[in-house]
């Protein structure tokens, strides 16, 4: 049976707090007591029973060097509150860190944290931190999510100053496009913060804790598009200016005055970029109010991701180039090197006068002979290069030797258009009805992904699967193809690339991609394809007959970033 893994869970922050390290035996309050989540609305931890009940319901005492399933020791905890904790661990099976939340098998919130975090992995969005495992055992309900060394948190980058608006902008753009998709599933966050916002080395944003930390804390809403879309909005402003737009002051950052009210962001900092101020504001007010120049409000995450897309590109900043140092002579140059100025000015030894050359009669031989062998070879070399050039003028006259030795010279290769994509699977319904077109829309952020399938690599060893699957490249009409170049979702995938016949019309079976481009063999991350001589077909099929491993237990995932075809 196929099941899709993977999900955003973060570690329970502590809203701008230090994390708990030294004192992970104690329990910690972090402060979220009623924190404002929208303009309007209070964050709904719960009744003051239900808190009391979290409370009490305390997990088995655990500490470092604790194992979890024979397989995840924990290391060090991250925080302690309301009957949960949260650790960094290590997979020792994999033998990678990891992030664990733990709470009682009893815990009021044990149920909807499973729920949440079983809900969220339907998703499957490379946007957000993964959740690897869900478990309930021993009175315990544990869930296991990626843990990101090389990632920085939103707080720590602004406790450095504001972002440059090229960064604020690819900021709000990847967040409410994530969140957009999220929510087209059904699935919402509720605690968007500085704190549940990561950047990698390459500058991409990942979010954690979608659905999952909402369930650890309990917090319910009626309004989750519009909640989100302001916490958003929020991230905007703090990365604009450095301040958060609440009077309080949250997550290492100072609010606003006190008194004054939600300014635009280019009102608190000068130089602060026009558009997307108007943008932060469009989405912190937004329950039915204008902002400035009236816009009107984005209320969703995918409203404001239009809005977004809807601004003229923000261009990243220019690289600043440093003018080198003069060029300065060396004392070696100079003449000077190793040697002080007397030793450097001391007059050396005359040099013995060279003996004259031979003026006997055999010398006056020898200089005869080696100056006739000179014009000899001068002679014979002079004669080879003008019968080469003669032949080479020849050959240039002559048009049957217009071609190379090896036939026609070979035209350079240029990308074919993509007129649509498909999902192959000629004996099941397809995994996903519009995903298929994210492998040609140029972003590899965006992949077409299998389910999950457990237990088998071969697409759960399923009747209905044994074709395996993948997808099918409509290039609009039939083409000469001289190169397939695909960027696998994930590495050790079984794949090939098949062509159907140029007359075929809307291929689906297996038997309809006779032209073999390829062999069927393991792929790492991208699979190239560059077949002896162009192959004329309309429709290209990147074919997948068995999953790799997701890193979870016992779990084959899939799937295809990118496609790009050559003619």
């Amino acid at each position: 049976m196929a099941e899709r893994s993977t999900a955003a869970v973060d570690v329970a922050d502590t809203s701008g707090e230090e994390p708990l390290t030294a004192k992970a035996g104690k329990a910690t309050d972090d402060g979220a007591k009623a924190e404002k989540v929208s303009g309007r609305e209070k964050d709904a931890e719960g009744t003051d029973e239900e808190r009391a009940a979290a409370i009490e319901a305390q997990p088995p005492e655990l500490h470092s060097g604790h194992k979890l399933a024979r397989r995840y020791r924990l290391e060090e905890c991250v925080t302690r509150l309301d009957g949960f904790s949260s650790w960094r661990a290590v997979d020792e099976k994999l033998r990678r860190a990891v992030g664990v939340h733990i709470l009682p098998a009893d815990h009021p919130r044990a149920r909807p944290v499973l729920s949440a975090a079983r809900s969220s992995a339907l998703l499957g969005d490379p946007r957000f931190v993964q959740v690897l495992d869900a478990v309930e055992e021993n009175d315990l309900v544990y869930v296991v999510h990626e843990w990101l060394p090389d990632a920085t948190e939103l707080t720590t980058v602004l406790a450095n100053g504001p972002l440059e608006p090229h960064d604020a902008y690819q900021l709000v753009s990847q967040v409410s496009q994530a969140m957009a998709a999220a929510h087209r599933e059904g699935l919402s966050h509720l605690r968007i913060t500085p704190g549940s916002v990561l950047r990698t080395e390459s500058g991409q944003y990942r979010i954690r804790g979608l659905a999952v930390m909402a369930a650890l804390r309990g917090i319910t809403c009626e309004h989750p598009q519009r909640t989100d879309t302001e916490a958003i909005g929020a991230l905007l402003y703090a990365a604009l200016t450095q301040r958060w737009p609440y009077e309080n002051d949250a997550h290492g950052l100072t609010g606003l005055p006190k008194g004054v009210g939600l300014i635009a962001p280019d009102q608190v900092r000068a130089g602060v970029h026009r558009g997307l101020s108007e943008l932060a504001m469009r989405a912190l007010i937004n329950d039915g109010a204008t902002a400035s120049r009236q816009e009107q409000p984005c209320t969703t995450p995918e409203e404001l991701a239009k809005a977004v897309a809807a601004m003229p590109r923000i261009r990243p900043p220019e690289t600043a180039f440093t003018q080198p140092p003069p060029y300065q002579r060396t004392g070696y140059q100079q003449g000077s090197y190793g040697q002080s100025p007397a030793r450097a000015t001391r007059v050396t030894q005359p040099v013995a006068t060279p003996p004259p050359p031979l003026q006997s009669r055999t010398g006056r031989a020898l200089k005869w002979s080696v100056s006739a062998l000179l014009i000899a070879a001068l002679g014979l070399g002079s004669w080879q290069l003008a019968d080469t050039l003669l032949k080479r003028e020849k050959d240039q006259e002559d048009p049957r030797n217009s071609q190379t030795h090896g036939g026609t010279k070979k035209k350079p290769a240029k990308p074919l258009s993509i007129a649509g994509v498909t999902e192959f699977s000629p004996l099941a319904e397809p995994f996903h009805g519009k995903n298929p077109s994210s492998v040609s829309d140029g972003d590899p952020s965006t992949a077409w992904e299998t389910l999950r399938f457990l237990g088998w690599p071969n697409f759960g060893n399923l009747p209905n699967r044994k074709e395996g699957s993948g997808v099918v490249i409509d290039l609009g009409s039939t083409k000469e193809v001289s190169g397939v170049d695909v960027s696998m979702y994930r590495p050790g995938q079984t794949a090939e690339v098949l062509a159907a016949d140029p007359s075929a019309s809307s291929p689906t079976n297996l038997s309809d991609f006779p032209q073999r481009l390829s062999k069927l063999s393991k792929a790492g991350d991208k699979l190239s394809v560059k077949p002896d001589k162009p192959v004329k077909t309309r429709y290209v099929l990147i074919h997948i007959t068995e999953l790799p491993s997701d890193g979870g237990s016992d779990g084959y995932r899939g799937g295809i970033s990118e496609v790009k075809v050559s003619g």
